[in-house]
């Protein structure tokens, strides 16, 4: 049995914020958000785009490209980011309907921007583990970057923090861009370094909240978690990618391309060197910043629109979220 990627589809909005928008209220000088960084614009959500809707948009593209009637999806999951139009509201399902895909039962799921690689693992195992999943949609969006306060020094290293939608189809026993294995990390010792830190139950939101501007992402231990960070992050990084190669049966000799994050910019070169790949092998996503769980859709739609990703080619998924978790997965194209 083969799991093979049919189609993906992406959502951007239309609304920008420059490079030289964060260096005003930030307060940091505009070369080191473009070179440093690695931040020339982002999208930014509009008035319409939702998170949940972001992820219907792209969907409906991937669907289109895919040539697939949705009530042929046997498992709808969203991929999508718990800041969206309700809390506590099943995403999926409401996708599910929007779709047509009345026929598939639909659950979400949820790992920070680590999600994506984490469900397309889920989506390969269901498929493996009952006869009946054919075809499945994941799907879901992204705008975290409303809970970005630029004036706050502790959380510069997220504001890259963007907006948009991804999508990707599944089918059994495709005949192309088959999905191999998957290699995933976590580490709890980061766990409640970065928080809301109100409106859960421990601290429920209160009017004085909003006003004092604390129902935003804030770094509970900056100095703390930058070091522990340090000593783990890039290394587990580079675990992952060459486990997901190595239980796939490859080497990092035979990596075509990497789908990598937005991270700044001298971590993305060294991952690269020392993976022993060109710059032309990945996209840096200098002009969309981070859209959290989606940006390894975003990379692996972007590289073949520009025919960096070639029939036989091997393509590495790579992620890290908050939490912290590392995964990447791999794909044998063509």
């Amino acid at each position: 049995m083969t799991i093979g990627i049919v189609s993906t589809g992406i959502y951007l909005p239309q609304n920008k914020m420059t490079a030289q928008e964060i260096a005003a209220l930030s307060n940091i000088p505009e070369d080191i958000i473009r070179q440093k960084m690695g931040i020339h614009e982002k999208p930014i959500p509009g008035a319409h785009d939702h998170t949940v809707q972001m992820g219907i948009w792209a969907a409906q593209e991937a669907i289109q490209k895919a040539n697939i009637d949705p009530k042929d999806s046997d498992v709808v999951i969203y991929i999508g980011e718990e800041h969206k139009e309700y809390p506590l509201w099943t995403a999926s399902i409401k996708m599910q309907e929007e779709l047509g895909a009345v026929n598939a039962w639909a659950f979400d799921v949820q790992l920070r921007c680590g999600t994506t690689i984490m469900a397309l693992k889920v989506a390969k195992s269901l498929m493996a583990s009952d006869e009946s999943i054919q075809t499945i949609l994941l799907a879901g969006g992204y705008r975290n970057v409303d809970f970005i306060d630029y004036s706050n020094p502790r959380t510069r290293f997220m504001y890259n923090l963007a907006a948009g939608g991804g999508a990707i189809v599944l089918r059994k026993n495709e005949g192309k861009n088959q999905l191999l294995e998957a290699d995933i990390m976590t580490d709890g010792s980061f766990s409640e370094d970065v928080v809301v830190p109100v409106g859960g139950t421990k601290t429920p939101l209160t009017p004085c909240h909003l006003t004092e501007n604390l129902y935003k992402l804030d770094v509970l231990d900056p100095i703390g978690m930058k070091e522990r960070l340090e000593q783990k992050s890039l290394r587990n990084f580079l675990k992952v990618i060459r486990s997901s190669l190595a239980k796939s049966g490859y080497s990092e000799a035979q990596l075509d391309y990497l789908a990598m994050l937005h991270m700044k910019r001298s971590a993305h070169d060294y991952i690269l060197a020392e993976l022993g790949l060109q710059k032309e092998q990945s996209i840096y996503l200098q002009e969309y910043g981070h859209i959290g769980q989606i940006d390894q859709l975003l990379s692996l739609q972007l590289a073949l629109e520009q025919k960096r990703i070639q029939e036989g080619d091997i393509v590495t998924l790579v992620s890290a979220g908050i939490g912290y978790v590392w995964g990447a997965i791999t794909i044998s194209w063509g």
